[in-house]
């Protein structure tokens, strides 16, 4: 079974409510009602509902009668979420009328259902921008105890069986940060190994903060800051199997790994790489999916305290559908 095949297994085992804000948009409804057909979630859309199945029975959805369908404008529970945005914004000046109007935007009805503890994640994005969808999640659902900083992990499906897991890497950052200090960058490490477990299904995450250096084979203020960081993951989560500064080889192949940084637990087994700078690590991801034929899955958003992803505006059906997979996965282990 491939890792995407446990994936859909383990949210199908233990299904999560995930919340679809875009009911409207063509490829979010069809993979809801995919979604529904294979029970990997129980699936909340927002919306009018008269309108929801008028679209469903023109692109001939047969299983979207299963979702809870949900209209701001009609909802018994519309004031009361207003109440509650109104408590958590009011200190940030947002008046009870400006939280009344808010509500109704389904971005931040779908985040306050989540905050009140009815569904368990959402997705957004096939019409929407990255701001609009992580704004209402970080007023609303706010960050994990102890993070600070949102990031993207990227679950890379290599063919190089001999590296990672079977083949299988997590990395981040790939989409949020560009250029994290030390403490973010130990943030990152930490909320990676979290996803390599919930999403990848990794039992042991093995992270390597990556540098151009290992072990001190360089001098600069860049390989500073991740020999920093490494101590702080350490010390923010210290179960966590982590070592830098490591270069790329040393962290993935075992005699390179052994050769430079002899002794040391990750080196030449690492399942997840925590790249210095947004750009490397963008740069990266996209060099092992076109030269390597690796496939890329993601971003995964990390570090809020709910699951809430974003999807490319050219995404597919069948993004939408593994995202929904995601999303329940995280949410089984949302701290």
């Amino acid at each position: 079974m491939s890792v995407l095949e446990k994936l859909i297994a383990r949210a199908r085992a233990n299904r999560q409510r995930i919340v679809l804000p875009e009911s409207l948009e063509d490829r979010t409804i069809t993979a809801a009602d995919k979604a529904l057909a294979d029970g990997i979630a129980d699936i909340i859309l927002i919306g009018p509902k008269a309108e929801i199945m008028a679209k469903a029975e023109s692109l001939g959805l047969k299983n979207i009668v299963k979702a809870t369908i949900i209209d701001p404008a009609t909802s018994e529970k519309t004031e009361e979420y207003a109440q509650l945005l109104f408590q958590l914004r009011q200190k940030k000046g947002m008046t009870i009328e400006v939280a009344r109007q808010t509500v109704l935007n389904p971005l931040y009805f779908g985040c306050l259902i989540i905050k009140s503890g009815d569904a368990d994640g959402q997705i957004s994005g096939a019409l929407s921008t990255t701001a609009d969808t992580l704004r209402p999640a970080l007023q609303i659902i706010k960050c994990e105890p102890g993070i600070t900083c949102v990031s993207g992990a990227m679950l890379m499906v290599t063919n190089a069986k001999e590296y990672g897991e079977d083949g299988v890497l997590v990395i981040g950052d790939v989409a949020v940060t560009p250029v994290p200090d030390a403490s973010q960058l130990a943030q990152i490490a930490v909320c990676t190994a979290r996803t390599a477990k919930s999403v990848a299904g990794i039992e042991t995450p093995k992270v390597a903060m990556l540098s151009f250096s290992t072990k001190g084979s360089a001098k600069h203020e860049v390989v500073d800051k991740v020999i920093e960081a490494t101590r702080l993951a350490k010390e923010l989560d210290p179960t966590l199997k982590v070592d830098g500064e490591l270069q790329a080889d040393a962290a993935l192949v075992p005699s390179v790994g052994k050769s430079k940084a002899p002794g040391s637990e990750i080196a030449g087994q690492a399942n997840v790489l925590v790249f210095p700078s947004l750009e490397v690590g963008n740069i990266g991801y996209k060099l092992v999916q076109r030269l390597g034929g690796a496939q890329a899955i993601g971003p995964i958003l990390q570090g809020i305290a709910r699951p809430v992803n974003d999807l490319s505006r050219g995404c597919s059906v069948e993004d939408v559908y593994m995202m929904i997979a995601i999303t329940a996965c995280q949410a089984m282990d949302a701290r």
